[in-house]
């Protein structure tokens, strides 16, 4: 046995010879090589693949100007990045998180939420700079080409010992979670770009380090609405607004421009109107009732469960986790055929069906299962799906009940009461609801910050927030004609 783990060794470390004689690239920001599994043209790819992935998970903003604008921008730092061959895609996600985040292959993701905390040009050429830098560094691909040896080497023990074979699916989950994200290396150095192409295009870079100091105030939690917040994938240092400033003034002295943009006015106008917080009419909850003013339905669901309202899905779960309600749209055509195509993409083999009606829309229930060996056990696992196929003029839902074939009965109850509750939306005071938006107001009168809310009629308990939207505060001091944003409808 020895003699054969020493031979295994051998190949092994043979292997990993080629892969560092093949997988070597050029990096674009220091000109040495560094070691990737990744091609340019793999890591392109791949970011074609993931963009329709996070559009329909996230949405897209429908706002042509600020499209517009956030991609102009992008192509401006692209021009005197690292890596200006490269084709890059701005976006604007319809989430209300403030975040920011970049996939392989040139695309850059902004949150309206995030666009709506900013207050001027150079906070948010930073804030592009930043994930442009994760680009242009190749960051991504560093991060695949370590899961790739994580996953290498644990093929390796695998095969040396069958004892170890039991946990290779955990350990490999494990690997993932590890390189999620990156590493604080990997952040100062984003941030040193970020700096850098924002100071290379006129733009006062100090602004990026205010912008961190609101992001800290705002005390984020991890995550918000699905979407990881802007800190939680970006970790921070604790000296990174001073290190932020440091690099700023740096680029400041060697680039010798006469002034620094920041132009504040100018993006204030382009946000004015944005939505701001979650918008209702993409589905609201009430009480234990979930409505949908654009697709004009409603349905109830059990009380103590948590809901998540996605672009392309609504979950709904138990804080137990022991089972899971899914509310998503159906392939078109019959209701038979919408079944029969959905229950089989996922892998489901039909047991029971028949043909209902809910709230006078017809309806086809079924009964599904599938069934699976869990690798550390070798026991055999089956889950058990009770659907709801409801056509409501036209268009074809479907709710899926998931659970253990063991728990199926006892959640069967709990399943119906929330698909048979499915009816259309006709109250006008739901269907007419409407978000709240960034509105930009001039100051009338010099005075406190506070007094200038108080007469443009924020609410009490929203003046701190209404501060921190402006990174202003509330005992501070704004002149007469000055823009500040407040939130109304």
């Amino acid at each position: 046995m020895k003699a054969w783990g020493n031979i295994l060794k051998k190949v092994f470390n043979f292997f990993v010879i080629i892969l560092l004689s093949l997988a070597c690239s050029v990096s674009h920001i220091t000109g040495k090589k560094q070691f990737l599994l990744m091609s340019e043209s793999q890591e392109i790819e791949l970011g074609k693949e993931y963009d329709p992935q996070v559009i329909a998970t996230f949405g897209e903003y429908k706002n042509d100007q600020i499209q517009a604008f956030v991609q102009q921008k992008g192509l401006e730092l692209a021009k005197i990045s690292h890596w200006p061959g490269l084709n890059y895609h701005v976006k604007v996600l319809d989430s209300p998180v403030v975040n920011a985040f970049a996939i392989p292959g040139g695309y850059i993701y902004l949150t309206r939420g995030i666009l709506a905390q900013v207050n001027n040009e150079a906070e948010l050429a930073g804030i592009i700079g930043h994930e442009m830098g994760h680009i242009t560094a190749r960051h991504m691909a560093s991060q695949q080409t370590m899961q790739q040896l994580g996953q290498l080497l644990l093929v390796a023990g695998m095969i040396a010992s069958e004892e170890f074979r039991q946990y290779a699916n955990y350990a490999m989950v494990g690997m993932q979670l590890l390189f999620l994200k990156f590493s604080r290396d990997d952040e100062r150095q984003a941030d040193r770009l970020g700096v850098e192409y924002s100071s290379k295009i006129g733009y006062d870079a100090h602004k990026m380090a205010d912008f961190f100091l609101v992001l800290k105030k705002m005390d984020m939690s991890s995550e918000q609405g699905g979407v990881p917040t802007f800190l939680s994938t970006h970790p921070d240092p604790g000296d990174r607004y001073a290190v932020v400033n440091q690099l700023a003034s740096a680029w400041q002295e060697s680039l010798h421009l006469a002034s620094w943009k920041v132009n504040q006015d100018s993006y204030l106008h382009l946000v004015d109107g944005i939505v701001y917080g979650e918008d209702p009419r993409q589905g609201f909850v009430e009480g234990n009732v979930f409505y949908h003013p654009e697709l004009k339905f409603k349905f109830s669901f059990p009380p103590g469960w948590q809901l998540e309202n996605m672009p392309a899905q609504v979950n709904i779960a138990p804080k137990d986790g022991k089972a899971l309600l899914v509310f998503a749209p159906a392939p078109g055509g019959t209701l038979q055929e919408s079944a029969w195509s959905t229950l089989n993409d996922l892998g489901l083999s039909i047991q029971q069906s028949r043909n209902a009606t809910v709230n006078d829309m017809p309806a086809l229930v079924t009964v599904s299962t599938q069934a699976s060996q869990d690798q550390a056990t070798g026991q055999q696992q089956v889950i058990k799906v009770l659907s709801y196929f409801i056509n409501n003029n036209g268009t074809n839902y479907v709710f899926h009940g998931v659970t253990s074939d063991a728990d199926f009965n006892a959640y069967t109850h709990t399943f119906e009461s929330t698909m048979v509750s499915f009816a259309k939306l006709t109250d006008p005071a739901k269907l007419n609801v409407k978000p709240e938006k960034i509105l930009v107001k001039p100051v009338q009168k010099a005075g406190s910050v506070a007094d200038a809310f108080k007469s443009m009629g924020v609410a009490q308990n929203r003046m701190n927030e209404m501060a921190l939207l402006n990174d202003l505060d509330l005992t501070g001091k704004v002149q007469a004609g000055q823009l500040i944003k407040i939130v109304g409808k």
